[in-house]
């Protein structure tokens, strides 16, 4: 008789709403970024970039909603806890996840700065002018990859202080930030508390660095804690948003800076090093996960909605590198057909009217811009070789940092050049790991 077939229990369907609420984060991203770009033309002719958030200071409460990266860390936490928390009893095989995370993302980051560089260097050989207005910005975004791999280092950290203390940990980075602002303004009296955020922000001590650890990890202990059912419900999420909304009021009015992301660098700033005003958007946006969790899941249980979100997500990594490079052949497209991209200054006629032609020309040449990295990243050989050393895997991560570092600062020219030294040598070292199967789980 035929032996009857061993049966394996059926994997349990993937949950959606992670992947619905990183799709979402990533559409305000991308719209966010493009429409923070003011294209300036002289005659005709492109010569300049400015930043919405440098030219109108009230546009900074826009970004109480576009500001989405706690949202990245807290849904990336909360997908990861479970496996995190098998994988504790050997640290060698959470040190190889996280080298598979830093391989994940430097791969199709060496693609993009190496098209960087290319068009830097063809740029100075022919005397292009399209690159120079949009240097800097072409590679600033790429910070959220530093800080996200920061964070995911500690994952399992953060993991084993959840498993002992629960919400008292997010209590406790609650108030060392609150120390580290405190400390940064260094009140004298009462009325100088009501003056915190003015007076922690004015001082640009070594010290309120801190907070760049501190807060960030934040968000990461709130994914943590929301996987374990520590919190949840529509009420608990009203709860959320009402509190974030009570934060920012009463931190903005106490003098730190509207806006929750920076123009330019320099000055006065919620994000370099990040403040107390920044948590209240994470308190809006954990409160927003929980308030609409429900209807979510009914919209997502509809096969068009969840087959949107299954291609927003595949497409999450390329799209967020290469959304800004999209901006060089808006604007040539922008200059050619006489567009009104440079439509002046909020409250001047036409202003939101270019915005708007500004971000369809954005999105019309963004779609040939993913078609060939999604044509090129597929064809790519996919590295599965024999695990190396943790000297190795850090070598490999300090490269990684160091390249992006490089790129950020110096911007395109010659920032795209050197980051792709650092990025390279990092996808070099670190490809002796597997790579996770779709790139959005790095989100």
């Amino acid at each position: 008789m035929p032996q009857p077939r061993e049966t394996r229990p059926e994997p349990a369907p993937r949950d959606r709403y992670p992947d619905a609420l990183r799709a979402m984060a990533l559409v305000v991203v991308v719209f966010g970024h493009w429409l923070a770009t003011l294209p300036r033309l002289e005659e005709g002719r492109m010569v300049d970039t400015e930043h919405l958030l440098v030219v109108w200071e009230g546009a900074g409460v826009f970004t109480w909603i576009v500001q989405v990266v706690p949202l990245f860390v807290f849904v990336s936490a909360a997908v990861s806890a479970i496996g995190v928390r098998r994988r504790l009893r050997d640290g060698h095989r959470q040190l190889h996840w996280w080298a598979g995370r830093a391989l994940a993302l430097a791969r199709p980051t060496v693609t993009y700065l190496a098209v960087l560089a290319a068009v830097a260097v063809i740029s100075r050989l022919v005397e292009g002018r399209f690159l120079a207005p949009f240097n800097h910005s072409l590679t600033i975004h790429l910070w959220f990859l530093l800080m996200l791999l920061g964070v995911q280092a500690l994952l399992p950290l953060s993991v084993r202080v959840d498993r002992r203390w629960g919400l008292g940990a997010v209590a406790g980075l609650v108030a060392i930030a609150a120390l580290v602002d405190l400390l940064r303004a260094r009140p004298g009296s009462l009325a100088d508390l009501l003056r915190l955020g003015e007076l922690a922000t004015d001082h640009a001590t070594v010290l309120g660095w801190v907070n760049l650890l501190v807060i960030w990890l934040l968000p990461q202990q709130l994914g943590i804690a929301w996987r374990q059912g520590r919190f949840s419900g529509t009420g608990t999420g009203l709860v959320l948003i009402a509190l974030g909304l009570v934060w920012l009021g009463a931190t903005v009015s106490s003098g730190y800076p509207l806006a929750m992301v920076d123009g330019e660098v320099g000055g006065r700033s919620n994000l370099l090093p990040p403040t107390l005003a920044l948590m209240g958007v994470m308190w809006l946006q954990v409160g927003t996960v929980l308030a609409f969790e429900t209807p979510a899941r009914r919209l997502l249980a509809r096969r068009p909605v969840s087959r949107l979100v299954t291609i927003l997500g595949a497409l999450g990594m390329p799209l967020y590198l290469w959304h800004k490079f999209a901006e060089l052949p808006a604007a040539w497209l922008g200059e050619k057909l006489r567009a009104p991209i440079d439509a002046g200054l909020p409250g001047e006629a036409g202003f939101w009217w270019g915005r708007l032609v500004w971000l369809l020309l954005c999105g019309l040449m963004v779609t040939p811009v993913m078609a060939a990295v999604v044509a090129f990243e597929m064809r790519r050989r996919q590295d599965v070789v024999s695990a190396t050393g943790t000297r190795v895997i850090l070598a490999g991560g300090v490269a990684l940092f160091a390249g992006i570092l490089a790129s950020m600062a110096l911007g395109a020219i010659p920032g795209a050049l050197i980051g792709l030294l650092g990025v390279a040598a990092a996808s070099r070292l670190l490809r002796a790991h597997p790579q996770p199967r779709l790139a959005v789980d790095q989100a």
